[in-house]
């Protein structure tokens, strides 16, 4: 692990129809930098992934993207990383983003960032790890997905102790302030072999 925060960001592949998604990606990816943080991401060059990758590394943060071979060439992997691997499917690269990572941030996506999202909540909810999870709400994008999950605790499926793994906040700089604080209260307790 390295000695700085690593934060693990799920983003789409796509910039999304507002130009306020592609400003809050940038201004994550300097707000990072800026808090002494590094990236690990799914190693795309193209839409959010992209833009929050560049703006990481011109503000001086290293930036570890992990890519799955099928996707190079749909995701055309991002030449100017701090390191880019390259893993045989998908298993790997989540895995190997999960190991890298100290917290794990969704920014707006599309399914394989609910996916992602969902994955590492799962992971949390049955101890395979500790670190915190947040919800960068760019424009009040999370909102109908908040509101659902609140409906499944009222149906009985979820309940707020679950709800409340997952910081949420639509300020980049204050998402990120959160997260680095449950950082340094985290006791470290992951086991990611038992996955």
């Amino acid at each position: 692990m390295s000695s700085r925060p690593r934060l693990c960001v799920y983003c789409g592949a796509r910039d999304g129809v507002s130009p306020a998604f592609v400003a809050a990606a940038r201004r994550f990816g300097q707000v990072l930098a800026q808090r002494g943080c590094d990236l690990v991401f799914g190693g795309g060059r193209v839409g959010l992934m992209g833009q929050v990758a560049d703006a990481a590394l011109a503000h001086g943060a290293s930036v570890v993207g992990v890519i799955p071979e099928s996707l190079m060439l749909r995701e055309v992997g991002h030449p100017g990383l701090t390191e880019l691997h390259v893993v045989p499917d998908m298993h790997h690269r989540k895995r190997m983003m999960a190991e890298r990572a100290d917290a794990f941030v969704a920014l707006p996506g599309g399914i394989g960032t609910f996916e992602e999202l969902f994955e590492a909540w799962t992971w949390r909810h049955l101890g395979y790890h500790s670190r915190p999870l947040g919800l960068l709400d760019t424009s009040g994008y999370y909102q109908p997905l908040v509101a659902f999950l609140r409906s499944a605790r009222d149906h009985g499926f979820l309940d707020d102790h679950q709800l409340a793994m997952v910081e949420s906040h639509a300020e980049p700089d204050k998402l990120i302030d959160r997260l680095l604080a449950q950082i340094h209260r985290s006791s470290g307790s992951d086991n990611y072999s038992r996955i």
